[in-house]
């Protein structure tokens, strides 16, 4: 029987960090299986009496868990659709190793995507060290008042500053601004969004996943945001506030972000980037 969703965690050299994911994923109540992609090349995170003990937890909560050493690197959009390639789940959740989950999350995202049939729901993480740092001039929000539409998303275009909302703790201040809730969630509309995104599997695959890899330098970034302006034109996608995800914020494991996906593979896409 086909799993309604799998969570997919790419990870590299981060055994703390990913313990804690884990950790906060294990108090969800959503049903769902794990599939992790490591990519350590330091130190084994699944040779750690600590790793052990969440991934048990994780087991005895009826989560299926599938642990996979995959090396060589051959950067993240590899890494990723190598995740969407052993999932058959209906749904995919892509959950960076440095993130923590409020425990109602993975249910609130999967009732918006199954409310809306859109392609992509994503929860912004928000960054807690900036917590009384206010940037009013940064909480700009366009919210879904009616059903979550396709769009087309042009880097550096109109619609593209929408993305500074998700700086910082921005969401953060502004959700508390508006009193707005978990039983009480909106969606809103985005350029794209990081970190902890949930795909109707079927819609990514249909717009050719991450299979984009090979056309790709190993050191690239831009990857996920290449994918949901794909997925966002042809079946929309939004965001969710309040947000229940909270960074760790930690040193980016991607330094070198000289190629940016969307402007390297799309002519369209990169023609726009430079009239911006």
């Amino acid at each position: 029987m086909t799993r309604e969703l799998d969570i997919l965690i790419p990870t590299i050299n981060r055994p703390a960090s990913l313990a804690i994911t884990l950790t906060a994923l294990s108090f969800q109540a959503y049903p769902f299986g794990v599939v992790i992609s490591d990519q350590s090349d330091q130190t084994d995170p699944f040779g750690m009496p600590e790793m052990d003990a969440v991934l048990r937890l994780l087991r005895e909560r009826r989560h299926e868990i599938k642990v996979l050493k995959h090396l060589p690197r051959r950067g993240m959009a590899e890494q990723r659709q190598f995740l969407l390639e052993q999932s058959d789940a209906m749904y995919v959740l892509y959950l960076d190793d440095d993130l923590i989950l409020e425990k109602d999350m993975v249910a609130r995202m999967m009732r918006a995507i199954l409310d809306e049939k859109c392609g992509f729901v994503g929860s912004a993480p928000i960054g807690l060290s900036y917590a009384r740092e206010e940037r009013p001039w940064e909480q700009t929000i366009e919210f879904w008042d009616g059903p979550v539409l396709p769009e087309k998303i042009i880097p550096n275009g109109p619609k593209w500053s929408r993305h500074i909302l998700h700086n910082a703790a921005n969401i953060y201040h502004l959700q508390n601004r508006l009193d707005l809730t978990g039983s009480r969630q909106r969606k809103y509309k985005l350029a794209w969004i990081g970190g902890c995104v949930l795909y109707d599997s079927v819609k990514l695959r249909n717009c050719g996943g991450y299979d984009f890899w090979k056309s790709l330098p190993v050191e690239h970034s831009g990857e996920d945001v290449l994918v949901q302006l794909k997925v966002m034109e042809r079946y929309g996608g939004c965001g969710l506030i309040p947000s229940g995800v909270y960074h760790l914020e930690l040193p980016t494991k991607v330094p070198d972000r000289r190629v940016n996906a969307p402007e390297f593979l799309m002519a369209g896409y990169a023609m726009a980037a430079g009239k911006g």
